[in-house]
């Protein structure tokens, strides 16, 4: 059976007034069937890459009493790290972008050397955004320069914001550009106009994800931008429409609610896609991977492992 949940409530059905739940049970029941092929056909399964973004949760070496972690940060131990690795296991990505990585050095603890090659960007922090691909998946890996902009001068504020790391992958004619990200937190759903500093914070953000964005309809190289936006994106949300209006994106988790933390909780881990990438994905993908069903007293993330599934020409 598979190990991720295929789901989820559409986000309709939270809406007042709402209907058509017979309609909804035999669309939910045919793309349960249809995942359940998808991940038991070795001939599709071999032609698909599975593309995820998980928050690992300020995974570091470091000791508790170090003085850039916050008093909250969880110590993991030898056998937290064991777990992690079993479900990073289970989770069989191609292609994984991680967020609050410290280093290298705590990343290959969980995604194996001889599985995967790791890549982090180089900001002097213990919340870095990196990527680790499965050697297996047959991918070339090009890291363009970081996406620094996205680290905002914050003038005396303990935790500096992450810079966005910008990778490119190919298999044989195909590329596939990368922006992985790990943006403000604090400013989950609040309007435009909302006099928060979180949220001045991550509308600038944004902007500079918009000129990435506008950058690659230039260049036309299919994209993928994902990671923990703090945000609970939708089609209606101002922020996701100001990107909307510089390309024609899919949001992969638009219509759905996360499963991880409490029902009906909308995603701030998103997947978006854009130029030739939106052809890619494979519908009905959308996975988040529940890591609540472990042994009890082990420390493993607050974030479920969010996956698509996208197919290559």
């Amino acid at each position: 059976m598979p190990d991720s949940v295929p789901f989820l409530a559409p986000e309709s059905r939270l809406s007042p007034g709402a209907g058509g739940f017979s309609c909804h049970a035999l669309s939910l029941a045919l793309s349960l069937l249809c995942s359940f092929i998808l991940l038991l056909s070795p001939a599709q399964a071999s032609e698909s890459l599975k593309l995820t973004s998980w928050n690992m949760d300020w995974l570091t070496l470091r000791p508790a009493s170090d003085h850039t972690l916050p008093p909250d940060a969880p110590t993991r131990t030898a056998t937290d790290f064991a777990a992690l690795r079993h479900q990073a296991h289970r989770l069989h990505s191609d292609i994984l972008a991680f967020e609050e990585v410290d280093s290298l050095a705590a990343a290959q603890l969980v995604f194996p050397q001889d599985e995967y090659d790791l890549y982090i960007t180089p900001d002097p922090i213990p919340q870095k955004v990196g990527l680790a691909i499965r050697r297996t998946a047959g991918l070339s890996v090009t890291v363009n320069p970081e996406i620094t902009a996205l680290n905002i001068p914050q003038p005396g504020h303990h935790h500096p914001l992450r810079g966005g790391m910008d990778v490119t992958l190919r298999k044989g004619a195909s590329s596939l550009r990368l922006l992985i990200v790990h943006l403000k937190t604090g400013c989950w759903a609040q309007p435009l106009a909302a006099r928060k500093r979180a949220c001045s914070l991550l509308y600038q953000q944004f902007h500079v994800i918009e000129d990435w964005i506008l950058d690659r309809v230039d260049d036309g190289t299919p994209f993928a931008i994902l990671g923990d936006f703090n945000r609970r994106l939708t089609p209606a949300d101002p922020l996701m429409q100001n990107l909307q209006n510089d390309a024609s994106l899919t949001l992969t988790t638009a219509g759905f609610t996360s499963p991880c933390r409490r029902s009906g909780d909308l995603f701030i881990d998103h997947i978006l896609l854009g130029n030739q990438a939106r052809d890619w994905f494979i519908p009905g993908s959308l996975r988040v991977m529940l890591l609540r069903n472990v042994a009890q007293g082990l420390t493993l993330s607050d974030h479920c492992p969010v996956s698509v599934q996208i197919r290559l020409p």
